[in-house]
């Protein structure tokens, strides 16, 4: 029997790593000749800087940078030899940097993702694959274009001695988001509240992005706020867009193309995908879902775990196999998130899976 597996991460608990680890220990147990393959996998959001950098043999790269909160931290990316850099915005501006009393984005800055993206550029790359997702910030992308060299005024923008200045660069952004700058679906209305936005704090930031939108298509000729995906990160998809020309890509269809996953379903009898919480939202782009198509495509059943589950039916309604929770109806969250608790339960379910079918 050959298994694929391409999990996602369970945010805040295990990397896509540790998640397949723990899958692969129960499906030895329960069939110690079954073949199984592993695929670290991200749409682009937390685990992107590993994923990408796995599926295209790129170097890692540390340096210092500052976090939301402009405190000096050590972050990664990394660069291919052929001058590609992976660039994992939560590496620098993450919410997971921040504790819950300090979330607060007007306050929250980009610049930090701007300091490894000027920190490649130095290093003459040319090429920025950038994964957007986990963000604490709701700033445009300002910060970002700032530690670039930017200058952003209240009414006009000076990009002429920045290091964007005369550069012919190659941007991608790997985002499943769709979500404009501005309005009711915008990166203020709807990502606000879940970085620490009061009602009033959501209105305030939704004012900051409109008039971030003006001076923008004054200053690049565009106007860019209701292009899917400039919600992304706080907007800063949609900074990428307008000060970088860059081109929008599904995370996960990057990634699958990137690793040949076509090629590696051949053969196999069964995929297991997964994520920390699985719902409907799960259909509306996620990682699961991608592997879904893909996999479907091929006639493989695909089978989704998850720490929590809702909305079942709509799931197994898209083709999902199965769909398991790892954990009792009864376990606090609290327990469910220890890592070493999420790891003997996926190898418990693996296991016990295997052995009924």
């Amino acid at each position: 029997m050959r298994i694929l597996l391409a999990i996602d991460s369970f945010k805040g608990c295990l990397s896509s790593a540790e998640a397949e680890r723990a899958v692969c220990l129960g499906v030895k147990q329960s069939l110690p000749d079954a073949q199984v393959v592993s695929v670290l996998m991200s749409d682009g959001g937390e685990g992107m800087l590993e994923a990408f950098a796995a599926a295209m043999q790129a170097t890692l790269v540390t340096t210092v940078v500052h976090d939301p909160l402009m405190r000096p931290i050590t972050a990664h990316y990394g660069i291919t030899d052929g001058g590609t850099a992976i660039i994992e915005m939560a590496q620098a501006s993450g919410l997971a940097l921040l504790q819950a009393t300090e979330r607060n984005p007007l306050k929250a800055t980009s610049y930090g993702t701007g300091e490894l993206i000027a920190d490649a550029l130095r290093r003459g790359c040319k090429r920025l694959i950038v994964g957007l997702g986990g963000s604490a910030t709701v700033d445009g992308g300002r910060g970002m274009l700032e530690a670039l060299g930017v200058r952003c005024f209240n009414n006009e923008i000076d990009s002429t001695h920045s290091l964007l200045a005369g550069r012919d660069l190659n941007v991608t952004i790997a985002s499943d988001v769709r979500n404009p700058l501005c309005g009711r679906d915008g990166a203020a209305a709807v990502f606000g509240p879940q970085k620490g936005a009061t009602p009033s704090m959501v209105d305030q930031l939704e004012h900051k992005m409109k008039h971030w939108a003006d001076i923008t298509a004054r200053a690049v000729g565009h106007d860019y706020r209701n292009t899917p995906g400039a919600g992304a990160a706080g907007g800063l998809g949609f900074a990428l867009l307008a000060y970088m020309n860059a081109n929008m890509q599904s995370g996960i269809d990057l990634l699958m193309d990137l690793i040949d996953f076509d090629r590696l379903l051949d053969g196999c009898d069964l995929v297991v995908t997964g994520e920390g919480s699985a719902d409907r939202q799960t259909l509306m782009g996620k990682l699961p879902s991608g592997i879904l198509q893909r996999a479907s495509s091929h006639g493989i059943p695909t089978i989704l775990i998850a720490g929590r589950v809702s909305d079942r039916p709509a799931l197994l309604n898209a083709g999902f196999a199965e769909v398991n929770c790892i954990n009792p109806t009864d376990s606090p969250l609290s327990e469910c998130m220890q890592p070493n608790i999420a790891r003997q339960r996926l190898t418990d379910w693996a296991q016990t899976f295997l052995s009924h079918h």
